[in-house]
């Protein structure tokens, strides 16, 4: 047996002194430039090959596919986390600001490490690529025995925006939600095994990794959500006393004259948005003038339009039209031979020209509005493939949400005239009918937006045990939304995971921000353009102006803080809810007179 070094040096000392083995090199700033470039690089390597497996794994369903999904995500993951771990050398060396950048946001990367035991690793990700497929597949049939009774999320979402009889909304509600109890395992050990990969890391835990990423403290982070909460909450809160006031008057008792709404009833399957029940809220007094979904019906307007229409948009901005590529490998419409993932995604397959979208897009205002959004990520997307690799993403993960959403603020019925699809704008007694309709998905989201990873990291940190999972999950729903289910949820059900973001482990928070940040850019780019009108009624269509100044924030990528972003869009460099306020000053006088003397909250 050979002696180790260290021993061997022992016996060999004499009354002399022994020297000890040298100590490992200080690591100098040619080293971090060195491994900077090796980790740009194999990022870029494997990073392409997951997006490649990734998108036929949601375009192709099969164990097949969701096997090598899962090979090459967790090749990418344990590279990335090997690089993560090994960014703390060079704490003390003196770099440049970029590369010190660089360091910084990769030790933030990671939204899922895996532990550094392979088999555990493997483990790891396999669970989250069957997650993904398991809500990918989900269908609830009335009747098992007959396949013609399945309906899968496409047409789940139809009959909730659709539907006005309490007993088939509950009926198809309740069904929606039976696909995601299998999950609730595979989503228990999932909690346990990227916990152990994000202590690995130096993070107490998978939501407190998440946090970090914010350029603040994540204490700091946390009341800053608060805060942004309290600026919108009072004006939430007289929306859903008049929601709650027009639903009982359209189907009686079952909704309370002062407690929580119905999940069910909100038309739409997670009650997070609530436009699809405009029809039932909207009295005859308050009439937008026009509805879009039977403009685009009626004129019959398809998939590769509404794409068309969203791409013309950016371009009369000033940025460059989408490659042919992007027309060629985009998921527009459901295929009818396989099972897809259809929940809407903008991909950015090589990480600079391959751009595309995953929606199966149907002829409404909301899929109208979501194509303007999805292409914001797109756009965004190729506009900082100059960056390092690190740097090719948002300056925070709000952002990007929040890009395509403020595109979609600039959908006024004067833009809609414009591009043809409006003969003539409705006039300024049209207004409050028209902020009713976003309200009643901007500002209806804004709680849900908050406490799907309020639910997560209470889960993540072990205050929520998996033996309580569905009750923490209705207990933030109620406090936040005052939302609530109209017959019992026991633990035998997981109803987080009939939610795409939670099998699929995509961080919310980052939709709350945008909802809030998408109001900030629309109030300072809408003052670019010149527009002198009411807030809600300012377009940004067809300012080169206004293009020039986004496009210099999206260039960034991550290369700086958020807040240095902020700065050079809004001009402030903190985050502000008043842009809302100012945005529906309209509405939110008209609800204190509509919910006079009724009980505001529950």
């Amino acid at each position: 047996m050979k002696t180790p070094l260290t021993l061997a040096l022992v016996l060999a000392c004499s009354t002399v002194a022994c020297s000890r083995p040298e100590a490992p090199a200080q690591p100098t700033a040619a080293d971090a430039k060195a491994f900077l470039d090796n980790v740009n690089e194999t990022m870029l390597k494997l990073g392409i090959e997951a997006s490649q497996a990734g998108w036929v794994q949601q375009n192709f369903i099969t164990s097949d596919t969701e096997a090598l999904g899962a090979r090459t995500n967790q090749r990418y993951l344990e590279a990335v986390s090997g690089f993560v771990k090994e960014t703390t050398r060079f704490d003390n060396v003196d770099l440049p600001v970029d590369q010190r950048r660089q360091l910084n946001v990769l030790k933030t990367s990671l939204v899922m490490a895996t532990p550094s035991d392979a088999k555990e690793a493997e483990e790891l990700t396999t669970i989250m690529a069957r997650l993904n497929g398991t809500y990918g597949k989900g269908k609830w049939c009335a009747d098992p025995a007959d396949p013609d009774t399945c309906l899968n999320i496409d047409d789940i979402t139809k009959v909730m925006a659709e539907s006005r009889d309490p007993k088939r909304l509950l009926q198809v509600w309740e069904g929606w939600h039976t696909i995601s109890p299998p999950m609730r395992k595979d989503y228990a050990r999932f909690v346990e095994l990227s916990n152990k990969g994000a202590r690995e890391l130096g993070f107490a835990d998978t939501g407190a990794m998440w946090r970090a990423k914010y350029d603040m403290p994540p204490d700091e982070f946390t009341k800053e959500l608060d805060r942004l909460w309290d600026q919108v909450r009072p004006l939430y809160l007289k929306l859903h006393a008049y929601v709650r006031m027009k639903l009982r008057e359209k189907y009686g008792d079952i909704v309370p004259a002062d407690g929580p709404i119905p999940a069910h009833l909100l038309g739409n399957i997670w009650a997070q948005e609530w436009g699809n029940i405009y029809p039932v809220v909207a009295s005859g007094s308050v009439d937008r003038g026009y509805s879009l979904t039977d403009i685009l019906r009626r004129r019959k307007t398809d998939a590769a339009e509404m794409a068309r229409t969203g791409e013309r948009f950016f371009t009369s901005l000033g940025f460059e039209p989408l490659p042919k590529t992007f027309w060629e490998r985009s998921l527009l419409t459901r295929p009818r031979d396989r099972e897809v993932v259809c929940h809407a995604s903008a991909w950015d397959v090589d990480f600079e020209s391959d751009v595309r979208i995953k929606m199966c897009i149907e002829p409404t205002a909301e899929d109208f509005t979501t194509i303007h959004h999805e292409l914001g990520h797109n756009f965004y997307q190729r506009a900082y493939k100059g960056q390092p690799v690190i740097f090719r993403d948002s300056a925070n993960d709000g952002f990007h949400e929040a890009i395509g959403d403020t595109v979609a603020l600039s959908i006024t019925p004067e833009y809609l005239v414009k591009i043809g699809l409006l003969d003539k704008a409705p006039d300024a007694s049209r207004d409050v009918g028209l902020l009713l309709s976003d309200a009643l998905n901007k500002i209806a989201f804004l709680p849900f937006g908050l406490l799907i990873d309020q639910w997560r990291w209470k889960v993540f940190a072990g205050e929520v045990s998996p033996d309580a999972y569905n009750k923490a999950w209705w207990d933030l729903r109620l406090q936040y939304q005052g939302v609530a289910p109209a017959t019992p949820r026991g633990e035998e059900w997981f109803d987080p995971g009939a939610k795409y973001h939670v099998p699929d482990n995509t961080p919310y928070t980052r939709y709350f921000l945008a909802r809030i940040m998408q109001f900030q850019f629309h109030r300072a780019l809408a003052k670019m353009a010149g527009c002198t009108a009411p807030l809600h009624r300012c377009s940004i269509y067809e300012s080169k102006e206004a293009g020039q100044r986004l496009n210099a924030v999206l260039e960034m990528g991550q290369s700086r803080p958020w807040p240095d972003a902020l700065e050079a869009l809004t001009g402030s460099r903190q985050m502000d809810a008043t842009a809302i306020i100012d945005y529906f000053a309209p509405l939110s006088a008209w609800l204190d007179e509509q919910v006079k003397g009724k009980g505001v909250g529950w």
